[in-house]
Parts: structure tokens; C-alpha cells; sequence
């Protein structure tokens, strides 16, 4: 049977660096203009999770089902609603003071074992500065020490366009699927950073600093690297899995919607980094060493 990584090299091998280099391009073009319609008509590329605009989460146990709730809690800010065995979850957007004492007497008389967090509007803007400011510090960094190791241009600039592309086209699948960005999504978008370096910087140092043909060298990176990536993505399958349907296993489980969240996000990016990395780097590369030849051992 021929494995996805050989598939994959017959593929790489069968392209001119202009196919190989356009197909990813071009999914990273439709992600940016998904990214800016969605800022242009909300003001956020992203849909923002409570963390980072204030509300009100509650959670409690209860056998109602989700339009059940919906209709009782219409009338305050209802956000969002969800259903995990038992327990129910609702988000509600930002109340003022009377209308937030209202709810939490409503809920606490109607439900048992009711859990509420809030975040204030003020809090949330301050939370969605410090993400913003984590990311833009995250990427520089890498795209530094990129530029440190490798000391070539076009080389390092491949690795940086690889990592933003698999952030941008995370991000763009996040507001297709509706998944907010929280606290958890934004670790998942660091983690993405570096899941990404690491194969762009694998391909790299091969291709630049290991002696053979240019195609020995692609795949035997390639190689190495899917086995890599394959095996992360192996286990975040199952982190999705049990965190968004163990309750179908057994009644006393939920959904663990912090975990679902990141499990998924990071799924797809990696699934971008996958492509980003044996079509975009590679053929990014493959040109390269066709236009210098001097600078790469054979």
C-alpha cells in the first residue's frame, strides 16, 4: 500500500516550484480575504470569545433541552447555549448590574449545582490587547531567530511565510466553524508558531546544510517530518474525541469545551502545516537552490 508520505513526495516531485508554490498561496489568499470580510463587518477578524468582550457564563445541571432554554432565557443577552449530558452551559453577553442579579436569583432558584463566571467589558479589552500583544510578540521572536540561524533571506523569509500562513488559515477556519477565540484558542494559535518552525526549520537545514540532490533531500525530510506531525495530529484526534463526545460514553461526563476548542484549532493548522511546509517552503526552496547553487552543499 503506498503511504500518504510517499503519495505526497510523487506529488512534490511531479510539480514545477510554480505549482507548488501557487496551490498554498492561493488557500492563503482565501483565508486573509475571509479574515477581512469578517473584520470589515464585525471589526474583528475573529469572533471573540467572552474572555476578550466580557459577559456572563453559567453552567448547572439540568435536563432541559437547548431550545427549552433558549426560550426561558430570551429576553437578557443570550449568546450562546450548550448541551453535554447533563449539564447545560450559557454564555450571555455584557448586562448591566440589575439585570445580572436578575438572571444569576433566576438560574440559582431554577437549577442545582450552578457555576457562574463573569468578565467585565473593561477586563475583556485589556485580556484582548495582551493576546493581540502575545501573538505579535511570538511571531517576531521566531521570525528573529529564523533570521539568526539561517543568515539567508529567502530561506528564513519561507520559514516566516510558512508560520503566518498556518496562523491565517487556522484563524480564517475558526470564524467559518464559529469557534470563538479565547484564552485556550489563542495558546493554540502560539503552539501553531512553533509546530510550524519546527518542520519549516527541519526542511531548511536539510535542504541548505546536508550534502546530496535536492529531491534526496526533500525527501528524506519529508519523511521525518510527516512522521512528526502525523503523530501529533494522532494524538489530538483523540484529545478532540474524548473532550467533545465522552458524554455519549457515559451520562456523567461533559464536554470539555476548553480542550474541544484547542484540540480542533490546532488540527487544522497543523493539517495547513502540512501543506505550507512540502508545497510552499519546498518549492520556495527548490527555487532558491536552482538560482544559487554555490550556497548549498551537494
Amino acid at each position: 500500500m503506498v503511504s500518504f508520505g510517499d503519495r505526497l513526495e510523487a506529488f512534490v516531485r511531479g510539480r514545477d516550484t510554480k505549482q507548488l508554490i501557487g496551490i498554498p498561496l492561493a488557500v492563503f489568499a482565501v483565508a486573509l480575504l475571509v479574515l477581512g470580510v469578517l473584520f470589515v463587518t464585525t471589526g474583528s477578524p475573529v469572533n471573540l470569545g467572552m474572555e476578550f468582550k466580557g459577559g456572563t457564563m453559567i453552567s448547572m445541571q439540568t435536563d432541559d433541552s437547548v431550545t427549552e432554554l433558549e426560550e426561558l432565557y430570551s429576553s437578557y443577552a443570550l449568546v450562546d447555549v450548550r448541551k453535554a449530558g447533563d449539564r447545560a452551559v450559557m454564555q450571555f453577553g455584557p448586562m448591566d448590574n440589575d439585570e445580572q442579579f436578575t438572571l444569576e436569583q433566576s438560574v440559582m432558584g431554577i437549577y442545582s449545582n450552578v457555576e457562574i463566571r463573569q468578565i467585565g467589558a473593561v477586563y475583556g479589552a485589556d485580556l484582548q490587547a495582551q493576546a493581540l500583544q502575545a501573538l505579535v510578540l511570538s511571531f517576531l521572536g521566531m521570525a528573529i531567530v529564523v533570521f539568526l540561524i539561517f543568515r539567508t533571506f529567502v530561506p528564513s523569509v519561507a520559514v516566516v511565510l510558512s508560520a503566518l500562513s498556518d496562523i491565517a488559515i487556522a484563524a480564517a477556519f475558526m470564524s467559518i466553524a464559529g469557534i470563538e477565540l479565547s484564552l485556550g484558542t489563542v495558546a493554540a494559535l502560539l503552539m501553531l508558531i512553533g509546530y510550524s518552525v519546527d518542520s519549516d526549520i527541519l526542511l531548511t537545514t536539510r535542504v541548505l546544510k546536508r550534502r546530496g540532490s535536492i529531491d534526496e533531500k526533500i525527501s528524506r525530510a519529508l519523511h521525518t517530518g510527516l512522521t512528526m506531525t502525523t503523530t501529533t495530529l494522532a494524538a489530538l484526534v483523540v484529545m478532540y474525541l474524548v473532550t467533545t463526545f465522552s458524554y455519549l460514553i457515559t451520562s456523567t461526563a461533559s464536554q470539555i469545551n476548553l480542550l474541544s476548542d484547542i484540540a480542533i484549532v490546532l488540527i487544522f493548522g497543523l493539517m495547513a502545516d502540512i501543506m505550507n511546509t512540502w508545497l510552499l517552503n519546498t518549492g520556495i526552496l527548490k527555487w532558491y537552490v536552482a538560482k544559487n547553487p554555490r550556497g548549498v552543499k551537494k
